[in-house]
């Protein structure tokens, strides 16, 4: 009987001991998983508090452009550009060569530049000299170009040589050409010319800037230089000005 009880006590205390260990290494199965563990077992996934929502895209604060589009507003900016300079190279020319007595706003009938109107003595091979125009003029209706003897002249515009004289009055051996520039009847007068230099007759055309004779000194003259007239529907204008106008 006393070995009974001794195995009956023996066994109730391991069953004490064993008991617990066990209760405590079991988890239970519905327990809830916290964020920690989601994102440590799979950390490839995102996740988010579920009030976060998405922000709208506003398109109001710019526009698609096509390349054509582009090409076409720096064409159009260009333009404007290049047209703001030739205007104040104009004006810059205008300044210089009208002496501020005239104003040659209203002599312009091309654009200054185009090589519809030309200068008649090539750009620097002159001095600007005696330029008179109107009832106090005596006489002088045009502006003395000096040059060299032999400088060639040319036709400042295209048109129809009406007058090629050796013997052109108080002009000398002198050319008048006929002209239509920017809409309006020209004519301009070249006198003084060097006997024999003529290169083109009456009823002649001709071009912008073809040659048409030489600075001389014959006729009305007393030292070589051109004698230039401008006229326009029938008023005389100076000369200086109108080129500077419309030669630029």
């Amino acid at each position: 009987m006393r070995s009974i009880a001794i195995f009956g006590a023996v066994g109730a205390l391991v069953a004490a001991v064993a008991l617990p260990a066990y209760a405590a290494s079991s988890t239970p199965v519905d327990a809830a998983a916290t964020l920690q563990q989601v994102a440590a077992g799979d950390a490839q996934s995102l996740v988010v508090a579920s009030e976060a929502t998405a922000s709208p895209l506003v398109r109001s604060t710019y526009s698609a452009t096509t390349q054509e589009e582009i090409d076409k507003k720096k064409a159009e900016e260009a333009a404007a550009a290049a047209a703001a300079a030739a205007a104040a190279a104009a004006a810059n020319a205008t300044a210089s060569s009208s002496g501020g007595g005239i104003d040659i706003g209203s002599y312009a009938l091309v654009s200054p530049g185009s090589g519809e109107v030309r200068y008649p003595l090539p750009r620097g091979s002159y001095t600007e000299a005696r330029t008179t125009v109107g009832p106090d003029s005596g006489g002088h209706q045009g502006a003395d170009m000096l040059a060299p003897a032999g400088t060639p002249i040319y036709a400042v515009a295209a048109g129809v040589v009406r007058v090629s004289s050796e013997s052109y009055y108080g002009y000398g051996v002198g050319i008048t050409i006929d002209h239509v520039i920017g809409g309006q009847s020209v004519s301009t007068t070249y006198g003084h010319m060097t006997y024999g230099s003529r290169q083109v007759s009456a009823g002649q055309t001709v071009v912008a800037g073809q040659l048409i004779g030489a600075v001389g000194s014959t006729g009305n003259s007393t030292a070589n230089h051109l004698h230039l007239e401008v006229n326009v529907n029938g008023s005389v204008l100076e000369p200086y000005s109108w080129l500077a106008a419309n030669a630029g």
